[in-house]
Order: structure tokens, then C-alpha cells, then sequence
């Protein structure tokens, strides 16, 4: 029911106001491809590294890759109805011959190709990887082991240009060469927090019957806590250098976002992407505490969208942002699709990570976290 007046408020907003929708869209539809994106990177890092206390997370990464290609087709819908928006041409008074690669590559037909290819990509590789930890032999294992490293190598180069086509060309005369590495670092802060909510509630409900302890929780904490200190390192290297450097091409971005109402915004943004994962997160007892997980994840998921927001909205709004009923309806969409495919896959998934091999040494209180 959500889901559905979610979706049908857009569809009237598409006429009403419709720039304010595109732009709720192109939120919602990123924030949800990169949670299922997430899926498959740590899906590869746990078989490149051969970790096996985050065995039994490989099931709630498996459920967020088998939807990738679907959160995929989302993204392509929102990007060929926004694909005007990045049309770009040259400033007044320059020639065109000195930015033809810029408007050659931020032309509409080449921005929705390029983004069929990432798509593309990745949903071949979400799928071959889905399957053989579904199959649960040894064989498959091997297979995912060979393919983590390809998937990584695919994944680093497309969803950094993925994210400067699909965001940093909103202001195509601006840059950042940390562009690619700051959305990674909000992409893992974010997948983290939903594995730590999703795992929480197969543990309440009894779905993984006793095979994620405490141990496991304390492991996927501490990925939480250091890839929040990893994405607080790039916005303050990137902010950094910039207002150092001082060049107007670069200012003009942060300008825009520290001035009026956006100020306190951006504050928020440090406070729930860092501040409080940081401060919470530092002693022990919190990362094995279920509760105050679960709240350290929301809070990480609500400083998520304040971040795509503040990517976005500062671009096409005045002096103050804006906040109304198609905002919250993109937010409601994003929550209530991602649940939605989330739900469908667990109700196929295996009700045991412990069949799988390797889960004896996950589930066993030798795990790296008691140490």
C-alpha cells in the first residue's frame, strides 16, 4: 500500500513539479541500487579475503546483490527521464571547441548508454556470483573466489564514473578527484547499516537459528565504524583542498552548500555520517549491543540520503532548500520498494547459513570479534 501511493504521488508530481521529482527520484533510485550494489562488493571482499567469521553476512549480502539488476532498471528509468538535465553546453562566450569531449560525453544518448553498460555489468556479475553461493558446494566457491577479484576490478572504475555521470554533471563545470571514492565510502557506510538491521531481524525471528552471534555483530561494527571514519576522511579531504586551494570552479560548490539554510544542513551530514557512528561506536559493549546497532544504522541511513540530498537539491534550489510531499514521497518509494525486494528475496532465501560450508568457523566463538 506504501509502495503504491509512494509511487502514484510521483507519477502526479511528474506533472506538477516535475524537476523536484526527477530530482526526489534520482535519490531514491541511487540510495537503493547502491544498498544492492553494496551487496556484491562485500559479497567480492569476502571471498577475496577468505574471511570466515563473515560467512554467515554472506546471506544477507547474497539477498542485497540478487536485486542489484532490478534497482538497475529503476536508475535507468530515472536517468532517461532526467537525461535533459545534464544536457550541457559550452559557458557564453567560450568556444566549443575547447569542451567538445565534455559535451560529447554528457550528451543524452551517451549518458543513457553508459548507464546501460554499468547496469549491464553489474547485473551479469550479481547474478553469476548469487548463484554459486546458492549452490553451497565447493565448486562454487572456487568459482566465486576466481570471480570476486573481476568483480572489483569492474566495479572500481564504472561506479566512479557512474557517480560523476550522474551527479557530478548536475554541475558539469565543477570537480572533485575523490568523487568516485567519496560515493564508495557512502555506499559501504550505508550497505553496512542494512546488513546490521537485516541481520538483526533474522536473529529476532529466528531465521538463521543461532548461527549469527554477538561475535558477528561486534565484526560487522567495527566495518561500520571504519568506514564512517573513511567517508568523514574523504569529505574532509576533499573540503579541505578546496577551500586551500581556493580556485573558483571549485569553491563555487561548497559556497553554495555552507550559505543560508544549507549550512546546518551540511553540519547534520558530518554529525550523522560521522560524528555519532564515531563517538557511539568507539567502545566495545556498543558494537555487541543489538540496540544500540540498530540505532546507529538508522541514523547512518538517514545521514545517507542527507548526503544525496545535499548533492543534488543545492543545484537546482535558491538560498534554502526545500522540503515537501515529493520529497517524502521519493523517500517513502526508496524505503518501501527496497523492502519490498528485500522481503521477496528472503522468502526464497535458505533458512540456515550453517549449511553452507565454512559456517561451522563463522558461527564458533573463536571468531575474530572475541579476541
Amino acid at each position: 500500500m506504501l509502495l503504491a501511493s509512494s509511487a502514484a504521488t510521483l507519477a502526479v508530481g511528474l506533472f506538477v513539479a516535475p524537476d523536484r521529482v526527477a530530482d526526489s527520484l534520482l535519490i531514491a533510485a541511487f540510495g537503493v541500487l547502491t544498498l544492492f550494489l553494496g551487496g556484491l562488493v562485500f559479497l567480492a571482499f569476502h571471498y577475496i579475503s577468505g574471511a570466515r567469521w563473515s560467512h554467515a553476512a554472506t546471506r544477507v549480502y547474497a539477498i542485497l546483490t540478487k536485486n542489484l539488476w532490478l534497482g538497475g532498471l529503476a536508475m535507468l528509468a530515472v536517468i532517461a527521464l532526467r537525461r535533459d538535465a545534464y544536457a550541457w553546453l559550452p559557458p557564453e562566450g567560450e568556444e566549443a571547441g575547447t569542451f567538445w569531449f565534455k559535451a560529447a560525453w554528457l550528451s543524452s544518448t551517451a549518458l543513457v548508454v553508459r548507464a546501460a553498460i554499468y547496469v549491464g555489468l553489474w547485473s551479469l556479475l550479481a547474478a553469476a556470483m548469487v548463484r554459486n553461493v546458492r549452490a553451497e558446494n565447493a565448486d562454487a566457491q572456487r568459482r566465486n573466489r576466481v570471480l570476486a577479484p573481476i568483480v572489483l576490478l569492474v566495479f572500481a572504475p564504472t561506479f566512479s564514473l557512474a557517480a560523476c555521470d550522474w551527479f557530478m554533471a548536475l554541475e558539469p563545470m565543477w570537480f572533485s578527484t575523490v568523487w568516485g571514492a567519496y560515493h564508495f565510502a557512502g555506499l559501504a557506510t550505508s550497505t553496512l547499516a542494512v546488513v546490521v538491521l537485516l541481520a538483526l531481524h533474522l536473529r529476532r525471528v529466528g531465521f538463521w537459528r543461532g548461527a549469527f552471534t554477538d561475535d558477528h555483530l561486534h565484526d560487522l561494527g567495527k566495518l561500520l565504524l571504519g568506514f564512517s571514519c573513511f567517508w568523514m576522511y574523504l569529505w574532509f579531504c576533499q573540503y579541505m583542498l578546496i577551500w586551500y586551494s581556493n580556485i573558483p570552479e571549485e569553491t563555487a560548490y561548497f559556497v553554495h552548500r555552507t550559505q543560508g539554510a544549507w549550512g546546518p544542513l551540511l553540519l547534520a551530514n558530518v554529525a550523522f555520517n560521522w560524528v555519532v557512528p564515531f563517538l557511539v561506536l568507539l567502545p566495545r559493549p556498543a558494537k555487541r549491543s543489538a540496540t544500540v546497532m540498530a540505532r546507529v544504522a538508522a541514523i547512518v541511513l538517514v545521514g545517507r540520503w542527507l548526503d544525496l540530498y545535499l548533492m543534488v537539491y543545492p543545484s537546482r534550489e535558491g538560498a534554502a532548500p526545500r522540503w515537501g510531499v515529493w520529497e517524502a514521497a521519493g523517500i517513502l518509494l526508496a524505503v518501501a520498494g527496497g523492502m519490498y525486494l528485500i522481503q521477496s528475496a528472503l522468502a526464497n532465501a535458505p533458512s540456515d547459513a550453517r549449511l553452507a560450508p565454512a559456517a561451522t568457523e563463522s558461527a564458533s566463538p573463536g571468531s575474530p570479534a572475541a579476541v
